[in-house]
């Protein structure tokens, strides 16, 4: 039981690469290429995880498109224009950074600062409360205890 538990442990640390034998390139590279835009790709069935460590059917016809426009001449650019230009912008693991995905880039910071704000504000009106809610007693009694 331990060697069978060990084993699927094994298993299950070790990465999975979902390339296969034949879709590497000769050219070092390229393949060196293709993997890097890969990483940056999402597969469109999987979602958050990369072309390049994804099973699917999708994912391959991808690698092999991402592999045929490199040895066709394009850019790392180009090529990632080609598929966002087929694909969406989704296919991008990181959004880009202009127009309505902003804010997304945006939001995090602006709601950390209204939390710190609205943080702030409540620790500020609970420090400056008022001692006149105490009755003459109570306030003797707290004078004393601070004296002490």
């Amino acid at each position: 039981m331990k060697r069978l538990l060990l084993a699927a442990l094994l298993t299950l640390s070790t990465p999975v690469m979902a390339v296969q034998p034949d879709e590497v390139l000769d050219d070092q590279v390229l393949e060196t290429r293709a993997r890097d835009i890969s990483k940056g790709l999402r597969c469109p069935v999987c979602q958050n995880e990369n072309i390049d460590d994804s099973n699917s059917a999708i994912s391959r016809e991808l690698r092999l498109l991402v592999r045929d426009r490199l040895i066709e001449g394009d850019t790392n650019e180009e090529v990632v224009d080609f598929i966002v230009a087929r694909y969406g912008e989704y296919v991008l693991l990181e959004p880009t950074k202009d127009g309505f995905n902003m804010i997304l880039w945006v939001a995090p910071l602006g709601m950390l600062l209204l939390a710190l704000g609205a943080g702030f504000a409540t620790v500020r009106r609970k420090g400056t409360a008022s001692s006149d809610a105490l009755t003459d007693a109570e306030k003797a009694r707290l004078e004393e205890i601070m004296k002490s």
